[in-house]
């Protein structure tokens, strides 16, 4: 992808800052306005230890619940089986645009657990991957009605994972000593 569809606040953001942290913690609420989200996190994973934490959320407002979190955690043993979207993130596959929770294919979706865990109703699931393994995942979503993802939504996602995936893998590995 070329540079010029990635906005320029992206670009300069992914350009100019120097360290994982500096980018994700510019990046995620540049990412909710570029995309007119309403939360945006990060989740970060160690795919050696199966742990993982949310070090980075945005909310447009406090209306939308904040998941991040500080401390590494154990992800269950079953999530890959309740979280057909994990699943698949764990296989490496392409990141997914869910356009309406609600009307989704359940193969793709497990309704009740997005509802339960994330309260969502359209959200994008991008996957951050290095050599064959799940560092993170990169989660826009909008909570109150469905949302088309469009060219640009697409085109935006595809070159921020391929920018920050990486990072990921930097954050992570800097962080081993913490898991």
């Amino acid at each position: 992808m070329s540079n010029q569809i990635l906005p320029q606040v992206l670009e300069q953001i992914l350009s100019d800052s120097k360290t994982a942290d500096a980018v994700f913690s510019a990046l995620v609420p540049a990412l909710g306005e570029v995309l007119n989200c309403d939360r945006v996190f990060l989740y970060l994973r160690n795919p050696e230890t199966q742990t993982g934490r949310t070090p980075y959320c945005w909310c447009r407002n406090s209306n939308y619940p904040d998941v991040s979190g500080v401390q590494w955690k154990k992800e269950p043993e079953s999530l890959g089986e309740e979280d057909p979207l994990f699943a698949a993130a764990l296989r490496t596959e392409p990141s997914i645009f869910v356009e309406d929770v609600e009307t989704a294919n359940p193969e793709v979706v497990n309704k009740d657990f997005e509802a339960k865990e994330f309260g969502h109703r359209a959200l994008i699931h991008a996957h951050l991957c290095a050599d064959g393994l799940l560092w993170g995942v990169l989660q826009p979503c909008i909570f109150d009605r469905p949302r088309v993802w469009t060219d640009f939504d697409r085109q935006v996602i595809a070159a921020v994972t391929e920018k920050i995936s990486p990072l990921a893998v930097a954050f992570v590995t800097a962080a081993k000593a913490e898991i």
